[in-house]
């Protein structure tokens, strides 16, 4: 076939082109330019900028493939970078690996795919693409990125290609980069959020949204006062450190009021019961109640929950109370098959005509 290849200029989509290549594919390498190279070229573990562009290009020309960088700035500002911010300035935590997958990586690469002649794309992610399309988790749990996919849609998975989701190791990706020849073998992989180089978010969110660094109260449960912050943005649903309120016991932060400036604290959170919203399926889902596993985090494995469509809302009941920040991923699990995913809204309102079971006496609007 002829295939598109992201090469992020990272040892996994390196190594994904380098092995549908030795595979007789036609392999064609894509990289986006993401954010600018100044700003991050000093930046260790970065990914679609100064050295990783080079990085890309030096295992294209080994492998003898085409190459091309995409110019892509303006889209990924607009459609990843204000997000983050935004939803910083709504009291949310953001997860920029989704938009990023949901606009940039998947939308324009498959449309450049489709263009270019080829009959699929291929990424470094490690999940498993299977007929139907079904998405799956990867072979490696602890490598898994079925959490970042899952609002991929159905049409945009029946056309990738996941070749590192069926690897039992990083070990195994490394050992055929070293038998492959590529340059990259020993490259560290990607660390935190590739378009803050300085480490710190607040810097990002100043540019974009500078009322949400703006002072305000920490409050607890009943609305006292316990101290001031510096700005909703530093703070995030289920966070127990850095809370900047001496306490006999440790505080966590419990929601964040972005109209008051307020952040609310208290003893560490459990959320009975979840909302979510802008949801993706790829299996459709059942009707009435019906039982699956979720997965709230990222770095978390999935726990049964029993679940409740709503219109266009989706209600979650996890087995054990969990820690749902707004603006993170809830993803649906059947036995390692991604059913769907929306991100989290909040806590259901009490007038909703969900179950009674999804809605217990602490239940708010």
């Amino acid at each position: 076939m002829r295939i598109l290849v992201a090469m992020s200029g990272g040892v996994d989509s390196s190594v994904v082109a380098a092995l549908l290549h030795e595979q007789g594919h036609e392999v064609i390498g894509a990289t986006l330019q993401l954010y600018d190279h100044g700003a991050a070229i000093q930046k260790k573990g970065a990914c679609c900028a100064g050295q990783d562009i080079h990085d890309a290009r030096r295992v294209a020309d080994h492998l003898g493939i085409a190459h091309y960088v995409l110019d892509r700035e303006e889209r990924f500002r607009r459609a990843v970078i204000q997000d983050f911010a935004d939803t910083y300035a709504r009291g949310e935590t953001p997860i920029p690996c989704i938009r990023c997958n949901q606009t940039v990586k998947f939308q324009d690469l498959l449309e450049l795919a489709e263009d270019m002649g080829c009959e699929a794309m291929a990424t470094g992610h490690y999940a498993q693409a299977r007929p139907g399309p079904e998405l799956h988790m990867a072979a490696d749990p602890a490598r898994d990125q079925s959490y970042f996919l899952a609002h991929t849609t159905r049409a945009q998975l029946a056309r990738t290609l996941f070749p590192l989701g069926g690897m039992a190791s990083k070990a195994e990706v490394r050992a055929h980069a070293a038998r492959l020849g590529v340059a990259v073998a020993e490259k560290p992989d990607s660390q935190d959020i590739c378009f803050v180089p300085s480490g710190s978010y607040a810097d990002v969110v100043q540019k974009f949204r500078p009322e949400a660094l703006a002072p305000g109260e920490i409050v607890d449960g009943q609305g006292r006062v316990l101290g001031e912050h510096r700005g909703i943005a530093r703070y995030t649903v289920g966070q127990g450190r850095g809370i900047g309120v001496a306490a006999a016991e440790r505080l966590y932060v419990h929601s964040v009021d972005a109209g008051r400036r307020r952040v609310v604290v208290g003893p560490r959170p459990a959320t009975e019961a979840i909302m979510v919203g802008e949801l993706n399926w790829l299996v459709t889902p059942a009707r009435g109640e019906f039982r699956a596993d979720i997965k709230l985090r990222a770095r978390e494995a999935p726990h049964p929950a029993s679940l409740w469509l709503e219109g266009d809302v989706l209600h979650v009941r996890p087995d054990t109370p969990a820690v749902a920040a707004p603006g993170q991923a809830c993803v649906v699990y059947e036995q390692g098959r991604v059913l769907g995913a929306g991100f989290i809204r909040g806590r259901p309102r009490v007038d909703s005509e969900a179950p009674a079971a999804y809605l217990p006496p602490s239940a708010v609007v």
